[in-house]
């Protein structure tokens, strides 16, 4: 007869075979060097790793629990394969081109040559996969506004590349955007994340705090720190 420990063991390889297989059903392009690819696979079997204490209102609608079979399943069922492109900037780490292929991420050399956290990564890749949602439109940005300054006064500027935002298609005007789940997933992960390290939630809470600032709708902004529990 089996022991609580052995069904234990048991079912943790279960869960983690699943979380692999969900993965491995992505397909990437033969010009997908093979440390970009490595990359892209740990970053994601990381956050198919999750471990999740509580989940907030607008994370469970639009991931599901703080889970990493939810984080795995919901980013396979819109992305199906990967491809290597410049994604029309030197400064891109990764994009979806929709009235190419939808379902297609393209990554650039960036996402192995810029120095950023696992978890800054896999906020990036999962931002994009929002932007595969034909049926709403794929979340196209809004323009920030001009000027566009932080609570100290200063021009707001890309955490990725220092770049000025003011009048950029680079924000949102809702939580449901690119900028705003990604925001929510950040934020989920740096609270209820039970099985990550102090470093990794660090990292969560200032990639989060940083790209809540691209939500520039008072009503949506105030809608995510009420599901923060931030007000």
């Amino acid at each position: 007869m089996l022991n609580k420990i052995t069904v234990l063991f048991l079912s943790l390889v279960l869960v983690n075979q699943v979380h692999a297989n969900s993965i491995n059903t992505l397909e990437f392009d033969s010009n997908v060097e093979a440390p970009l690819k490595q990359q892209m696979l740990d970053d994601l079997n990381f956050i198919a790793s999750v471990k999740g204490s509580a989940t907030t209102a607008l994370h469970q609608q639009i991931f599901g629990k703080v889970e990493g079979d939810a984080y795995a399943k919901w980013f396979t069922a819109r992305i199906f394969s990967i491809g290597k492109n410049s994604c029309g900037s030197a400064n891109a780490v990764a994009c979806v081109i929709p009235f190419q292929d939808p379902n297609k991420m393209w990554v650039t050399k960036n996402y192995t040559q810029f120095d950023h956290p696992q978890v800054a990564r896999v906020s990036v890749i999962y931002h994009e996969a929002r932007h595969s949602e034909s049926e709403h439109g794929n979340w196209s940005h809004g323009k920030c506004p001009t000027p566009f300054l932080n609570a100290q006064g200063q021009n707001m500027t890309s955490i990725w590349t220092g770049a000025l935002l003011q009048g950029q298609p680079a924000c949102d005007i809702t939580p449901f955007g690119s900028y705003g789940s990604q925001t929510i997933l950040l934020k989920n992960l740096a609270m209820n994340c039970a099985n990550c390290n102090a470093k990794v939630k660090a990292d969560a809470e200032l990639f989060a705090s940083d790209q809540l600032g691209r939500v520039v709708n008072p009503a949506a902004k105030a809608q995510m720190l009420k599901d923060f529990g931030m007000r």
